[in-house]
C-alpha cells in the first residue's frame, strides 16, 4: 500500500508543476483558481491516511487551529516587512505532528492570510513555499540535530532566506521574457534585507517560544493520540 509521505512527494510535485502552468498558460489571471487547486492538492496526502487509519474529528480540528494561528498571525505583522510569527508556526506544526501536517497548515495559512492582506499573482507561490517549510520540517524531525535548539535555530533562519528565494523565483519567471542578468541579480539582491529580517524574526520565534509550543503541542498529541502515525 502507498504511504502517506509517497502520496506527499506526488503532490508535491504536482503543486509545482501547476505553478508552472499558471505562469505559462495563464499568465497569473486564474491565480485564485490555481490556489484553490492547490489546496486540493494537498489535502491528497492528508485523505490518503484514511487508507492507513481512521482519522478524528479532534484531528482536522488542531489542523484547522494551527492554519488560522499561522494565518491571522501574519495581519498585526504585516507593516513590518518579513517579520511575522507564521513560518513559526508552520515550522512547529511539522516538528510535531509531521511532514503532512506541516505542508497542509503552510499552503493554506498562505491563502488565508492573503484574504485580509490582498491576493495576488504570488499566492501560489507563498502556499507552496510556506507548505514546503513545514514539509521539511516534518522530514527533518527525527534527526539528531533538529531535537537541539541551536538545529531548529539553524533551520528557521535559513528557511527565511529559501522562502525569499523562492518567491524570488516567481518574479522571475513571471519576467522570462525580459529577463536580464542585471535584472536577475537586482531582484535578489534588492531581496537580502527582507530575507534576513525573516530569517532573524524566525530565530527569536523558536527561540523564544518553540520549546513551551513543542511541549504543549506534543502534550495534546499523546494525550488524545493526534496524528500519531506521522
Amino acid at each position: 500500500m502507498v504511504n502517506a509521505r509517497t502520496y506527499l512527494i506526488v503532490s508535491s510535485i504536482v503543486v509545482l508543476v501547476l505553478l508552472a502552468s499558471s505562469i505559462l498558460f495563464f499568465q497569473h489571471n486564474a491565480y485564485l483558481l490555481v490556489s484553490f487547486v492547490i489546496i486540493a492538492c494537498t489535502m491528497i496526502p492528508f485523505f490518503a491516511r484514511f487508507e492507513i487509519r481512521k482519522i478524528t474529528g479532534r484531528e482536522v480540528v488542531i489542523l484547522a487551529i494551527l492554519a488560522a494561528i499561522a494565518a491571522v498571525s501574519r495581519v498585526p505583522f504585516a507593516g513590518f516587512p518579513s517579520v511575522q510569527p507564521t513560518s513559526f508556526v508552520i515550522i512547529v506544526t511539522g516538528l510535531v505532528f509531521g511532514a503532512e501536517s506541516g505542508f497542509m497548515v503552510g499552503a493554506i495559512a498562505a491563502i488565508v492570510s492573503n484574504f485580509f492582506l490582498g491576493q495576488g499573482p504570488w499566492t501560489p507561490w507563498q502556499m507552496y513555499g510556506w507548505g514546503m517549510m513545514g514539509m521539511m520540517a516534518g522530514l527533518l524531525r527525527n534527526t539528531w540535530w533538529m531535537k537541539k535548539m541551536w538545529g531548529k535555530l539553524i533551520f528557521g533562519f535559513i528557511w527565511g532566506y529559501l522562502f525569499g528565494w523562492f518567491m524570488n523565483a516567481w518574479i522571475v519567471v513571471s519576467n522570462i521574457e525580459n529577463m536580464t542578468w542585471e535584472f536577475f541579480i537586482s531582484i535578489f539582491v534588492g531581496s537580502i534585507y527582507f530575507d534576513l529580517a525573516h530569517g532573524l524574526s524566525n530565530v527569536f520565534f523558536i527561540l523564544i517560544f518553540s520549546t513551551s509550543w513543542i511541549k504543549i503541542m506534543n502534550r495534546f498529541k499523546k494525550k488524545y493520540g493526534l496524528l500519531v502515525s506521522s
